[in-house]
């Protein structure tokens, strides 16, 4: 049987250039020519490809403009550019807006052209695997998740869909990042599990009426390290778990378990961490009225800079009307089919 050929799209409009990389490339991969940026981009609408290379310095549309546009329609498709010139600012802008794999410098070894390309197809691949490997998680986890969730709403009833919600309002954030689908993948599970560890509280702490002492604040705050005592041994779950063990911490720095701040807070908790606070202080309990989605959002809006990713309070600010509206459609469904009210939660942060 032939092995299948990666598909490569090739962009130049030097025709010379173009039967160059053309000559290069054909005897190892499947290469689809194109002179022109806008030509590439009518050719992207109907045909996937693995990877794509384009010059730099072309008329109508530059290399890393194009790129960048590319990177809307395909971003898990490895990009190459070839240049001829060195300013590092180009370089920058086509690292971090056309999201670029590497670029080559002009004029370019046929056989070190060859090899980048190898490279990158490499990288191309690794990424495929590992939303494959997401995606076979999801798959053979779906029962245990579900059980596991099941048996935290059981032990408190009021959180009830409550990882669903969160899940949900997170992945309406991560939709309009931009990042790849095996990044999605592992936010979504670490939403479904990231209130896992509550199994291990004491359920007189959980369900207690009146306001935590400071001892049993501290009890529920070792959620944290339940949660990745459960799953630890998952070796599969590594980089979900790495989402969970963050989602208390606070982007000024003091939150917990270990203070980190910023950026060095992995991108998926700081998604979760607003999600999750949305949807507890929305929520009612048996000892408080919930918050309006009014008051919470600018609840949030407040802690925007401190306790929240200020970037990441503004985009779910965009998505939260269409998001509840979803919600909203879905837990009617719900109730209908299972005749079940829905009963809800909220945070440690909130109770204490």
């Amino acid at each position: 049987m032939e092995e299948k050929k990666y598909k490569i799209l090739i962009v130049d409009d030097e025709p010379d250039n173009l039967a160059l990389l053309y000559r290069t490339l054909r005897g190892k991969y499947d290469i689809t020519k194109a002179s022109s940026a806008v030509e590439a981009l009518e050719i992207l609408k109907n045909n996937e490809f693995n990877c794509i290379l384009s010059d730099h310095k072309m008329p109508q549309m530059d290399g890393v403009e194009f790129l960048r546009r590319t990177y809307e329609v395909c971003p898990n498709t490895t990009r190459l550019l070839v240049t001829a010139y060195s300013d590092v600012k180009i370089l920058i802008d086509a690292i971090n807006y056309a999201k670029i794999y590497r670029y080559i410098k002009k004029p370019f070894n046929p056989d070190e052209l060859l090899h980048v390309v190898e490279a990158s197809l490499e990288y191309h691949q690794l990424k495929v695997d590992n939303e494959n490997l997401i995606k076979d998680l999801k798959e053979l986890f779906s029962g245990t998740i579900k059980a596991i969730i099941e048996a935290l709403d059981a032990k408190d009833s009021f959180t009830l869909g409550r990882s669903r919600r969160v899940t949900f309002y997170s992945l309406k954030m991560v939709e309009r990042l931009h990042i790849n689908n095996a990044e999605k993948g592992r936010i979504e599970l670490a939403g479904l599990l990231h209130d896992i560890g509550m199994i291990g509280v004491a359920e007189d702490i959980l369900n207690k009426s009146q306001k935590l002492t400071q001892e049993e604040y501290e009890e529920i705050k070792k959620h944290v390290h339940h949660s990745v005592k459960i799953l630890e041994d998952i070796k599969q779950l590594y980089e979900v778990i790495e989402i969970i063990k963050y989602h208390h911490e606070y982007y000024d720095g003091n939150g917990y378990p270990y203070g980190l701040k910023g950026d060095e807070i992995p991108l998926g908790s700081r998604v979760i961490a607003v999600a999750d606070a949305y949807d507890s202080m929305v929520s009612n309990r048996a000892y408080r009225q919930g918050l309006s989605s009014e008051e919470a959002l600018r609840n949030i809006e407040e802690r925007a800079g401190t306790q929240f990713d200020p970037a990441l309070v503004k985009l779910f600010k965009e998505v939260l009307p269409d998001a509840l509206k979803e919600v909203r459609e879905y837990e009617e469904k719900m109730k209908i089919k299972e005749n079940v009210p829905s009963k809800d939660a909220i945070t440690i942060e909130e109770r204490h």
